[in-house]
């Protein structure tokens, strides 16, 4: 028996600590949380196990333990504050036991935080969409996708919320609210979320764009290479006459196909012509495709590089360190990196991701025709131009009214509360009109507690929290602010606006795609009846689907 207290340097327990245990002897691995008292209690066989414990906000400890026949060892457990970013696993596996050799990023969901110890919450903003589809993918192909493909940010972000349009003068709103929780009658749920300025296509600026395309073996089979010409061609038709188009492939080797151009028949038929064969030199080709749009740049105007691949880089620069310097290095160009990936089987989803994030850019997975269309057409706009660049969120709580929270999703997102003001601090990009939805799951106070913000002498007003954006212009240096405050107005849940019971349905529906340890009492049945009650107006049909794929979930679950 293993029974383990984790606490914090002054002493406090750690509650939903995260808890692994492995056998050095056999590979079995014990996972779980700790309690409301920061216990953690398990059997184990006799032997040698090394254990990991981790809670976000604190260094990650690992220790080896011996189990002796019939005793409990006891063990006490001080995690040390650390930085966010050694909370965030970014090692890859192949989920083999998913029938598929495909990479994706260990996403380890954080425990609720203390207000107490830690009232900040401080993340940046993220406009992926690439693990919806990629979920839908996998459904329809009749199998549950790998938890870590799961990722209940970018199912939100795929879904279109009635916020309302930002002000004249600024380029971003806040929307913010508080309801009940569904799955634990005991908690509340917060929604922030946020709004990018539209801006018709007309008055957009013109385009640079170069795109990059992965034309190895891989790459070859119906739903590769030729999706990838049919989804470029939709883009490619969508473009105005001040817009250019250039052609770089790569695969044993990179190469220019057609040099930047305004006509567009030259494009489709370059596009057209393309054949799948060869190893994959994904570095070499990104070096040329940025050396080409540095090469057309137009001042003002949207200078990007949109890259197909299924991620599968295997010659020269194609390791994750390597791809994430040269991205970084060449977005100081001004040069913007879209992702979009394609295929099934192999692809890399872990290094794609890192790729946006490190680009000034956003991931996206095209598994279809339709999903092509909606995001090389109908979201030019905000796929192609940037509104706000390095976006970053930071809430702060009440401890008068709130005692702890989880921030649902946005694992490899976090920041250290000190990098909200530091502008040379990388963050998420947002396009005309995108929306970015975030979910807070709280834990009401049962009593006061030494204010943060809202001090002694300061009466807390009825302020359960208070969100701050910063955000800069996307050709300025210096980040501006804007702050908005949430009063403590607790809305039933059957109650809540239609937005916001839909986008608890799909918080819910990526809780139990991942069988998370937080879902409560959320299951399959609860969860589409919300969906179906609260869908409102579905122009595209995408909320439809969302049930369509809920239902097929919960039949392979059965």
């Amino acid at each position: 028996m293993l029974d383990l207290v984790v606490k914090d340097p002054a002493g406090g327990v750690i509650v939903s600590a995260n808890v692994s245990i492995k056998s050095t002897e056999t590979g079995s691995i014990v996972r779980g949380q700790t309690s409301q008292a920061g216990q953690f209690t398990t059997p184990l066989p006799v032997g040698l196990y090394e254990v990991s414990v981790s809670s976000f906000g604190f260094r990650t400890i690992t220790d080896r333990v011996e189990i002796k026949l019939g005793k409990t060892l006891r063990r006490e457990i001080t995690l040390m504050v650390g930085s966010v970013a050694e909370q965030v696993f970014v090692r890859s596996y192949n989920a083999t036991e998913f029938g598929t050799k495909e990479e994706y990023a260990i996403n380890a969901e954080s425990g609720f935080v203390g207000v107490s110890t830690a009232p900040r919450s401080t993340f940046s903003a993220d406009v992926d969409t690439a693990s919806y589809s990629n979920i839908r993918r996998f459904l329809r192909d009749g199998r549950l996708p790998p938890p870590d493909a799961v990722r209940v940010e970018e199912m939100l972000n795929s879904f279109r919320y009635n916020y309302p349009q930002p002000a004249s003068d600024q380029p971003l709103s806040i929307t913010s609210e508080i309801a009940s929780c569904p799955w634990n009658s005991e908690h509340l749920l917060l929604r922030v979320g946020l709004r990018a300025k539209a801006i018709e296509t007309a008055h957009l600026p013109p385009s640079n764009l170069v795109f990059l395309i992965d034309v190895s073996g891989s790459m070859s089979g119906p739903n590769r290479l030729p999706l990838v010409k049919r989804s470029f061609a939709l883009l490619a038709e969508s473009l105005r006459k001040d817009d250019s188009v250039a052609i770089v492939v790569y695969a044993g080797a990179a190469g220019l196909v057609l040099p930047s151009t305004r006509d567009k028949t030259k494009v489709l038929d370059a596009l057209s012509r393309l054949e799948a064969g060869g190893s994959t030199a994904g570095g070499a080709g990104l070096r040329l495709a940025y050396q080409v749009a540095r090469e057309s740049f137009i001042k003002g105007g949207n200078n990007r590089v949109v890259l197909a691949t299924d991620g599968d880089f295997n010659v020269g620069q194609s390791s994750d360190d390597e791809m994430i310097r040269l991205v970084e290095q060449e977005r100081e160009s001004g040069v913007f990196l879209t992702v979009l990936g394609f295929g099934m089987g192999n692809l890399k989803d872990s290094k794609l991701e890192k790729l946006a994030d490190h680009g000034n850019g956003h991931y996206g997975y095209i598994d279809d025709i339709l999903e092509a269309r909606r995001m090389m057409v109908r979201e030019m706009g905000a796929t192609l131009h940037t509104v706000a660049k390095d976006v970053k969120l930071q809430v702060e709580f009440n401890p008068t009214y709130i005692q702890g929270y989880r921030l649902i999703g946005y694992e490899n997102r976090r920041l250290r509360d000190e990098d909200f003001r530091n502008d040379k601090k990388d963050a998420g990009d947002l396009g005309s009109g995108h929306m970015v939805t975030a979910f807070y799951e709280l834990v009401p106070a049962s009593g006061g507690a030494e204010p943060l913000r809202y001090q002694e002498s300061r009466k807390p007003n009825g302020e359960a929290l208070i969100v701050h954006l910063r955000y800069k212009e996307p050709d300025g240096e210096v980040s501006k602010l804007i702050s908005k405050v949430v009063p403590y107005r607790v809305i039933p849940i059957a109650e809540a606006a239609p937005d916001f019971a839909f986008g608890t349905a799909v918080v819910q529906f990526g809780l139990l795609l991942r069988d998370s340890p937080y879902k409560g009492s959320a299951n399959y049945d609860s969860m589409i009846r919300m969906a179906q009650q609260s869908a409102g107006e579905d122009e595209d049909g995408r909320r439809a689907e969302l049930l369509y794929l809920a239902k097929t979930a919960r039949d392979l679950k059965r």
